[in-house]
């Protein structure tokens, strides 16, 4: 949750059994504004670091998948079993 334009998600109430602590943390007082939460998550790089953990590659990764074309996950299968069959060679050769 919080401005918008810094983490795509509008501030809303959220029940908290949906909610999923990360460590970051930002100092903000109770009921601040999206201004004071921004500066508050510029100043501590917040937004930084949550894209260097896995949690948020996921995310990023499940997200291309879900906006592939048609074409594009055509040629992921294809890519797939190319690499399918490469892997199949050689541990067959390893088997002997």
């Amino acid at each position: 949750d919080g401005p918008e334009s810094v983490t795509g998600v509008r501030r809303h109430m959220m029940p908290v059994k949906r909610l999923s602590l990360t460590d970051f943390v930002a100092k903000i007082p109770r009921g601040a504004r999206e201004k004071t939460l921004r500066q508050a998550l510029e100043k501590d790089e917040i937004m930084k670091k949550w894209s260097e953990t896995s949690w948020a590659k996921k995310v990023a990764a499940k997200q291309v998948r879900a906006n592939m074309t048609d074409f594009e996950r055509f040629k992921l299968m294809v890519a797939r079993r190319k690499r399918s069959a490469e892997v199949k060679v050689v541990m067959k050769k390893t088997k002997k």
